[in-house]
Order: C-alpha cells, then structure tokens, then sequence
C-alpha cells in the first residue's frame, strides 16, 4: 500500500510541477501572442476597410453640380 501512495504523491508532485512550469512559460509568452494576434487582427480589418471604402464613398459623395449660378452681388469691396 506504501507503493501506491509514494506513486501517488510523485504523481501529483509531476503534475504540480507541469502546471507550474507551463503557466510561467505561458504567463512570459503573453506579450508575444497578444501582438501576433493583434497583427492578424490589423491585417483583417485593413482588408475589410479596404473592401468597403470604394463602395460606400460612392453610396455617401452628392452628386455634383454640372454648372454654377450667377456670382452673389454686393461681394467685398476691394480696396484698389
């Protein structure tokens, strides 16, 4: 029965150690992923903007006049 408990406790003691050693290699990597992730994520929305711009600024642009009216009387007065 001592065997099964001296297994046990190396058992549990490998595992704690794993989870140890794993969260502090995870915890250092964090900055690296988040700027991975947030270079894709960039990369994704430039390409949608990308996408959406040529079409919507025609939806929005007003429609251009083709000529003009007279000039508005009673301007500035020049001074020469």
């Amino acid at each position: 029965m001592q065997k099964v408990f001296n297994v046990l406790s190396v058992a549990g003691f490998v595992l704690s150690a794993g989870m140890v050693a794993g969260s502090v290699m995870l915890y250092s990597r964090i900055p690296s992923i988040t700027k991975h992730y947030m270079s894709e994520l960039q990369t994704e929305l430039t390409k949608v903007v990308t996408d959406m711009v040529p079409g919507k600024i025609d939806d929005v642009m007003p429609e251009l006049p083709t000529s003009t009216g007279a000039a508005v009387p009673g301007g500035i007065k020049s001074p020469f």
